[in-house]
């Protein structure tokens, strides 16, 4: 099974990568707001491998994400990230599997004021957080969307790497 687990990992881990690349590429019309596809396979992976499989997979999509997309991006998207999933791995203890969708909305909202953290600790301007309340309604827009993706994936993808 430990085989199995890191293959599937691995294509996860691949799979995320490319959703990140093709969707930097997507041109968004409010800025520092993205569709958050590749949080569909971060979710997917907690439910599919547990949440350590998952930190793992979002950790080398992070590190990998950001030499494409260049160092600069880095602590930024390791503190939304790291909110992101922390925010997934409480929350599912008390979300029933059929809410997945509430997950992903949850971990949208989490990840844009990990981001906006770092951002204000970076650039030490706090009048930057008049932008949140765009992020957070993107965050809980997009988060709904990759939920419900999340939610029809992950029965098809349990069935079809026949993990329990």
């Amino acid at each position: 099974m430990k085989i199995k687990k890191l293959a599937v990992s691995g294509l996860l881990t691949a799979l995320a990568l490319v959703i990140f690349i093709v969707e930097a590429q997507i041109p968004m019309p409010i800025p520092g707001v993205k569709l958050g596809l590749a949080n569909v396979i971060t979710v997917s992976a907690v439910f599919l491998l547990g949440g350590k499989e998952a930190c793992l997979i979002l950790l080398a999509r992070i590190l990998l994400g950001s030499l494409f997309a260049g160092a600069s991006t880095l602590p930024y998207s390791l503190c939304g990230g790291l909110c992101s999933i922390v925010t997934v791995l409480l929350a599912q203890r008390i979300v029933h599997q059929k809410q997945m969708w509430v997950l992903c909305v949850l971990s949208g909202i989490a990840h844009n004021l990990g981001q906006m953290a770092m951002a204000v600790l970076i650039t030490r301007t706090p009048s930057i957080l008049i932008y949140l309340p765009v992020l957070l309604i993107s965050g809980i827009v997009t988060g709904t969307f990759t939920g419900l993706c999340t939610q029809l994936c992950v029965p098809r993808l349990r069935g079809k790497f026949h993990m329990e």
